[in-house]
């Protein structure tokens, strides 16, 4: 896939809300929650203009069951996609809008997510400096295949940092 990287947009938020809405209608009651994380759901941050948003099951079994209508309503069924405990479904192809990691309850990935979120919202000169750094990749790689892998280690470096931050603050902001 080509990288696209966009500046801010507001209505990233909305588009969030408008799809959590709507798997809500697929879901039902298995949702404990939706949030929304990754690089749009942080202001001012460039990001590729892909809604990633985390759909918070009680039992990630179960969220198999819907693959088929996921499939059907024009989403790719990735199953756990290199992380365990993970289902992933990506919506738009080539021009994709919506990637919906679906993690139970109890998965560690979560708080990792929404920590690093937090932290990049917190800290907007860290925030500046990651879209800076996506930038000068967008540069370089022409596709996803190379760009994704590349900010691996910067990417990293800044959980272990908002991690850090969480462990001093001890809350999420």
């Amino acid at each position: 896939m080509k990288v696209r990287l966009s500046n801010y947009n507001p209505d990233w938020a909305r588009s969030y809300q408008d799809e959590a809405d709507f798997l809500k209608t697929i879901f039902t009651d298995e949702i404990v929650r939706f949030e929304h994380f990754g690089s749009t759901s942080v202001p001012g941050m460039k990001a590729k203009p892909v809604i990633d948003m985390m759909c918070i099951v009680k039992d990630i079994n179960r969220v198999d069951v819907h693959n088929n209508t996921m499939i059907s309503l024009g989403y790719d069924a990735a199953g756990e996609w290199g992380i365990p405990g993970r289902r992933l479904f990506r919506k738009g192809g080539e021009e994709r809008t919506h990637h919906i990691h679906c993690y139970q309850t109890d998965s560690p990935q979560i708080e990792r997510h929404l920590i690093f979120r937090d932290y990049l919202r917190a800290h907007p000169e860290e925030a500046a400096r990651y879209s800076r750094f996506k930038e000068e990749l967008a540069e370089r790689f022409d596709h996803t295949s190379e760009y994704s892998p590349a900010k691996k280690t910067f990417v990293l470096e800044m959980e272990r940092l908002a991690l850090a931050w969480y462990d001093q603050t001890g809350t999420n902001k």
